[in-house]
């Protein structure tokens, strides 16, 4: 993944948010982060999607709705419901064979 890649995914990471793991799969994304106590989760998810479809579209020269309206998120409360969220994202390309370990994919935190 290009460096500028890199630097989108995590545009503000470390302000509004940490991020502890992603993955960019073909047709859908998987964040693990830790938002700030003043920042809302549903206004990090609109701006990500207002940005990437931009920019999706752009590329592709479409217009129109890319992303599902809702999203999916799950509270995470414990060490153990961490690391089992960091290892079922970062695995999720392997799962779906389009690699043969996490860090062979370039749209993840695992090939940091």
């Amino acid at each position: 993944m290009c460096a500028h890649r890199r630097e989108r995914a995590a545009h503000h990471d470390r302000q509004r948010y940490t991020l502890q793991a992603w993955c960019i799969m073909p047709n859908h994304v998987h964040v693990l982060l830790a938002t700030q106590k003043t920042v809302e989760l549903g206004s990090i998810v609109r701006l990500w999607k207002a940005y990437s479809a931009a920019q999706i579209n752009k590329l592709l020269g479409r217009k129109g709705r890319l992303w599902a309206k809702d999203y999916f998120d799950r509270y995470i409360r414990d060490q153990r419901q961490f690391d089992f969220a960091k290892h079922y994202i970062e695995m999720n390309p392997v799962a779906a064979g389009l690699c043969d370990s996490p860090e062979a994919w370039p749209f993840s935190s695992a090939a940091r």
